[in-house]
């Protein structure tokens, strides 16, 4: 799924659960040595995806330790992301002569629980997307909101290195088209020598499951 919604030249890796080949490095170990199975085994196969990735990209496939705010730390002269959900890992990688920033998020295709689209939502965004329910009911659109928004902070944060909070950014959707667009209420991002208002983003509802992505170009 999650090579349909990235450009060209970037390189990924999914799986459809956890994958009994996948092992962790001894500096990963010791970020999950307290964390029940169900975290470790997410984390272990999303980390062997993502070394899939890097391999496939030629970059070096070692340990990939979390920084600030968890953010995985890249080889130099990569960069990427990682997700993982019930029932899905996937992770991307790109060169920044290609990329500057990507974000991916995977969730489950179920609602979001009572009272979280409130939280995560603008006002306007919630009159929307209670709008697609009613005319797209096949996507469930409260929880794609809120992948899109983990995406657009996973794009974010490392042109910022600062946190973006759910009202730092406005969703409108495309639901024939399958992207999005981002508008950073929170005040512009910084790429380069570029100020940019918006993101643009990708998204995909199949198999159980929701995906989305946001890409800043190079």
């Amino acid at each position: 799924m999650i090579e349909r919604i990235v450009p060209a030249g970037t390189e990924t890796a999914e799986a459809y659960g956890d994958l009994p080949e996948a092992t962790l490095f001894p500096e990963e170990e010791l970020i999950v040595k307290s964390a029940v199975a169900k975290r470790r085994g997410e984390f272990t196969t999303a980390r062997h995806c993502a070394r899939q990735a890097l391999t496939r990209l030629g970059a070096p496939a070692g340990a990939i330790l979390t920084g600030e705010r968890g953010a995985p730390q890249w080889p130099e002269g990569v960069v990427g992301s990682i997700t993982h959900c019930d029932g899905y890992r996937a992770a991307v990688v790109a060169r920044p002569a290609l990329v500057t920033s990507i974000g991916i998020d995977a969730e489950p295709a179920l609602p979001l629980p009572s009272g979280v689209l409130d939280a995560v939502a603008l006002a306007d965004e919630q009159v929307a997307i209670k709008e697609l329910l009613a005319s797209v009911p096949q996507v469930p659109w409260d929880r794609l909101l809120f992948s899109a928004k983990e995406s657009v902070y996973k794009a974010w944060f490392p042109l910022m290195r600062r946190f973006l909070e759910f009202e730092g950014a406005r969703l409108v959707f495309d639901p024939a088209g399958g992207t999005f667009t981002a508008h950073l209420l929170a005040g512009p991002a910084i790429a380069g020598n570029r100020t940019l208002h918006t993101f643009d983003g990708r998204w995909l509802s199949e198999n159980g499951i929701v995906l989305t992505s946001v890409t800043v170009p190079a």
